[in-house]
Formats: structure tokens, C-alpha cells, sequence
């Protein structure tokens, strides 16, 4: 069971996760070794799985921000799951979902032109919603 303050180290760590446990420690009122300890205890306990980073796409030249429902056209789905492993580059998150469609694809593209080469390839696999983001 986690109490107040381990709540208080995530919402910190999720803030910032690159924090020193010195700086985490004197935010959560620990010592940076008490931080470091309870950190620690997380990472074991499967609480905090891994640290990760957020990246501005359009600094990167992709553009283009895409959520597309995808409906398979049948129950066999490891051509569209195979094509997908091929697109990586476009590929942010693929979620397997109920409801309306079989998987959300949320993806990045630089331009339209890829965009379209893209859901030209995709509709071998499957049918497809496009949906594009135009602020978060």
C-alpha cells in the first residue's frame, strides 16, 4: 500500500524524473537517502516500471499527429499487427481496444505525402477512421 509521501515522490518523479534524490528528498521533506530508498522500493515492487522521456515531434519534422481507428477485416489480425512492426518510424502507440474498431493507432507523420502512402498501405490490412490532432 503506498502512503502520502510515496504519492508524493511519483507525482514528483513524473514532474521531473531526471530530480537528484537530494532534490527529491528535500521536496517530499526526506533525506536524499530516504529518497533514494523509497525510489528503490518502487522500481521493486513494479510501481515504477521505467522512466521514459517526452519528445516535441514537430522539432523532429513530424508534423503530422494521427489517431486512427482501425477495423480489421477479419478475426485474424497478424498482417495488420506485421505491417505495423514495418512502420515503427510513424508508430507512437498501437492500442488493442473494445468498442468502436479493433485497435486505436496513434502515429506521426512529416507530411501529408507519407500520411497518404501510409493509409494507402494500411487498407491492405485493414479499414481505417482517420483522425487528426490539431491541439493537445
Amino acid at each position: 500500500m503506498l502512503d502520502h509521501t510515496d504519492i508524493r515522490i511519483l507525482d514528483e518523479l513524473f514532474n521531473n524524473s531526471r530530480i537528484t534524490m537530494k532534490e527529491l528528498g528535500d521536496k517530499v521533506h526526506l533525506t536524499g537517502q530516504a529518497a533514494a530508498t523509497r525510489v528503490a522500493k518502487l522500481e521493486d515492487h513494479g510501481v515504477i516500471e521505467g522512466y521514459t522521456i517526452k519528445v516535441n515531434q514537430a522539432k523532429l519534422g513530424y508534423f503530422i499527429h494521427a489517431l486512427i481507428s482501425i477495423y480489421t477485416k477479419n478475426t485474424y489480425h497478424q498482417p495488420y499487427l506485421s505491417f505495423i512492426e514495418t512502420q515503427r518510424k510513424y508508430v507512437i502507440n498501437n492500442y488493442k481496444i473494445s468498442g468502436d474498431g479493433c485497435y486505436i493507432l496513434e502515429c506521426k507523420f512529416p507530411s501529408h505525402e507519407q500520411l497518404d502512402e501510409f493509409l494507402t498501405e494500411l487498407n491492405k490490412h485493414a479499414n481505417y477512421k482517420l483522425s487528426i490532432v490539431i491541439s493537445k
